[in-house]
């Protein structure tokens, strides 16, 4: 069937005729349309969520990221101020032992 543009506006005029033919069986129709596209969005989902990164991404990623890098005099600074308080001294170590504890 060719339609063309003087054509289109008869075809519009019969078509809420075909469709008062399926009146009662409209809100089916909808509900049964939603469902396939819900459906088809969580599988798609499913389908990403289970997809594992390649190879070259992962390093792509990891050669991104920088080590942070502390200057040698500051980390000296820090264990002299270590050595001399002895109670920060002993937060430190319980910290380490147990960094879970408050």
């Amino acid at each position: 069937m060719k339609l063309e543009i003087p054509q289109i506006p008869p075809y519009l005029k019969k078509l809420p005729a075909k469709i008062k033919g399926l009146g009662k069986y409209l809100p089916l129709i909808a509900f049964l349309l939603f469902m396939l596209v819900c459906s088809g969005l969580v599988l798609q989902i499913g389908q990403l969520s289970r997809q594992d990164p390649s190879d070259d991404a992962v390093s792509e990623k990891l050669s991104t990221i920088k080590t942070p890098k502390i200057d040698p005099a500051t980390l000296k600074k820090i264990q002299q101020l270590q050595d001399q308080n002895v109670d920060v001294k002993s937060l430190f170590d319980q910290a380490r032992n147990n960094p879970f504890s408050e």
